[in-house]
């Protein structure tokens, strides 16, 4: 952990940096790293990864506003364990520690309770990644993703005994999986309590344990879910399913599943928020006499009339044939034409060529004209 880079780094920002140069960033970078575009490249694999952990962080308001203030330990709690921790506690000090202190003094633990194993605890939250076309990006689509995830046992029902049998509430602590000792000092009777021995603190006893599981009461599955990816999605972005990851122990809540959506690169196509970019060759006809053409835009080939004298690096605006931006309209395809060159002419063609380009006057090339004026000032 002690070897991370700071997340504003890892992203080429100065902290302080605003929601809108955050996501900017992100993009560029994820694009940058992406593994289509770097395929069998262990260095930007990692690089990709790190770029989609600082977003994460530094795109939660909550989240980017502890990192602030205490970087990587407030996001983070296993940051520097071993090596000075928060604080700069040696040990990797947990604050959860405090409870067993305040409670060798008075107890009962921080704030009057002690930490147990038989309470409610949720399950782990899961991570996976699919990858989508271009396309399914724009319009939406459903996948299904394949997960290991933890679940409660069919056989016991979670209980992690044999059918037909119950867990027995523990003796030696009375089910409540915390049990309390007393020492004589020389500075008078002091208390701690921690886990009961005989039951792990769980405050439960299983005499004869499911087959199925072992008595753990959870088995381990491969499970199939079926995802409905939004219209509009981005690259990077995180899908959150709740409940989809794996159960809880003692009645606690099922983690989360979340999806890191890859978004594959498309040949004709670039985007940037709701709209869409591309570059479209037009013929020395067409720029010279104008005419219409086919373009290609994400709904299919749509008409559009090119104007006369059109020239290289001109952008035409195709409002609505974006992607959804999400407050139920769409954003716009800009088309960025580019003069082909024609190649291989014949002599019939050349000369042809020759005795067009005779015709012409200086008052045809504007910026022709206007580059020799300026470079004889």
């Amino acid at each position: 952990m002690a070897d991370k880079r700071d997340y504003y780094e890892v992203l080429g920002l100065k902290k302080g940096a605003t929601d809108e140069e955050i996501k900017k960033a992100y993009r560029k970078m994820a694009k940058k790293y992406h593994p289509d575009l770097n395929p069998d490249n262990k260095e930007a694999e990692e690089k990709f990864k790190e770029v989609n952990e600082a977003y994460e962080i530094l795109s939660d308001s909550d989240k980017k506003a502890r990192y602030d203030q205490f970087g990587f330990a407030g996001v983070d709690p296993s940051y520097g364990a071993g090596a000075g921790g928060f604080g700069g506690f040696d040990g990797g000090f947990d604050f959860g520690d405090l409870g067993d202190i305040f409670g060798s003094f008075f107890g009962g633990g921080f704030g009057g309770t002690s930490r147990s194993r038989n309470g409610p605890q949720r399950g782990e939250t899961l991570r996976t990644a699919v990858t989508i076309s271009f396309e399914e990006a724009a319009f939406g689509c459903e996948k299904e993703v394949t997960v290991e995830r933890v679940e409660a046992c069919d056989t016991c029902r979670g209980t992690g005994a044999a059918p037909g049998t119950s867990p027995e509430t523990c003796s030696n602590c009375g089910g409540t999986g915390q049990v309390q000792q007393r020492r004589q000092t020389p500075m008078g009777v002091f208390a701690t309590t921690g886990p009961c021995p005989r039951c792990g603190g769980k405050g439960k006893i299983v005499k004869t344990p499911c087959k199925s599981c072992g008595g753990a009461g959870q088995v381990r599955r491969r499970k199939t879910i079926q995802v409905s990816i939004p219209a509009g999605i981005d690259n990077g972005q995180i899908l959150s399913l709740r409940g989809q990851g794996s159960a809880g122990r003692n009645g606690g809540p099922a983690g989360d599943l979340q999806i890191v959506i890859n978004v594959r690169p498309h040949p004709l196509f670039r985007r940037d928020g709701a709209d869409v970019y591309c570059d479209a060759p037009i013929t020395f006809t067409q720029a010279v006499l104008g005419g219409e053409m086919e373009i290609p835009t994400i709904d299919g080939k749509v008409k559009y009339d090119i104007p006369e004298g059109t020239q290289t690096g001109t952008t035409f605006r195709l409002r609505g044939k974006g992607i959804t931006n999400g407050r139920g309209g769409r954003g716009d395809q800009f088309v960025t034409v580019y003069i082909e060159t024609p190649r291989n002419l014949n002599r019939e063609q050349k000369e042809a060529l020759r005795k067009f380009s005779e015709t012409l006057k200086e008052g045809n090339y504007e910026e022709h004209k206007g580059f020799f004026k300026k470079f004889k000032r």
